[in-house]
């Protein structure tokens, strides 16, 4: 935990090399639920991973905004002695905050990249939003996850296809009978340990957009399969970000880092960090 001004901020930090990436996670995630990481440590750098306002043990008063939340974690790394950031990596729900910080803070963060991430485009339909509302709030989301996690405690295999029904396009039991043995056990103790907080309910409200005032090369990855961002969120992050490169991915879901191509992936993100 660090004591800041803007307010406590929980984060996990990996210290290798003398450049540190910045990983801000999307919905249902904290600091201590790695995901897709393993890109960046394996290239070397050190890895900054803060629990996003709602999540983990970073109350929202922290930062409501992804303009808060962004100048917080810049204070952050100055509070840890980081002194270059050579890229934001802004996953899912994520994004704006990613976007943000580089918009905001340009002298500290070199690079962008954004996996499966959430744009400043309206999000999401009103269906959803109002059951997200009523699953996730403070009176129903501690039940929600309590059910979900003893489900995939006894019922794994079910539990599984449960949640990749609203994270794929195709259907749920073709999504995980594709996975792997080893991925589907990474999946099961992801889902068997998320939660929403008071997150969530705050990463559906509108915010500022400043994708165009970001000046540094961008990175945007997505799938067309992927249930919970539609590619819409990509196509308008490439087109609001001046210097910005775009890698599709064949993944069959929300979850690029569980996809076939995904080390052909990983190798555009190390050529894209190693760039001028």
């Amino acid at each position: 935990m660090a004591a800041l001004s803007a307010g406590p901020v929980e984060y996990r930090l990996e210290r290798q090399g003398e450049d540190t990436v910045i990983v801000f996670h999307g919905g249902h995630m904290r600091a201590d639920l790695p995901l897709g990481e393993e890109v960046f440590l394996d290239l070397g750098y050190s890895l900054l991973v803060p629990s996003r306002p709602g999540y983990g043990r970073t109350p929202l008063r922290t930062g409501t905004t992804p303009v808060a939340f962004a100048d917080a974690v810049a204070d952050l790394c100055d509070h840890l002695g980081i002194g270059r950031v050579a890229a934001v990596v802004g996953v899912s729900a994520g994004g704006p905050t990613a976007v943000t910080m580089a918009a905001r803070h340009p002298g500290l963060v070199r690079r962008l990249i954004l996996e499966s991430a959430l744009s400043f485009l309206p999000y999401p339909d009103r269906r959803t939003r109002l059951a997200a509302n009523i699953v996730f709030s403070p009176a129903t989301e501690k039940v929600t996850w309590g059910a979900v996690h003893a489900l995939m405690r006894l019922a794994p295999a079910l539990g599984l296809r449960m949640m990749l029904a609203d994270l794929a396009t195709q259907p749920a039991r073709r999504v995980a009978a594709a996975l792997t043995p080893a991925d589907r056990e990474r999946l099961v103790t992801l889902f068997s340990r998320m939660r929403s907080g008071s997150g969530f309910l705050n990463d559906l409200r509108p915010c500022l957009d400043v994708t165009g005032e970001v000046t540094q090369p961008a990175l945007v990855i997505a799938s067309r399969n992927d249930g919970a961002m539609p590619y819409a969120h990509a196509e308008s992050l490439m087109a609001r970000l001046s210097r910005a490169e775009l890698v599709e991915s064949r993944a069959a879901s929300h979850f690029i880092w569980f996809a076939e191509d995904y080390p052909a992936v990983a190798g555009r993100i190390g050529d894209f960090l190693a760039g001028a």
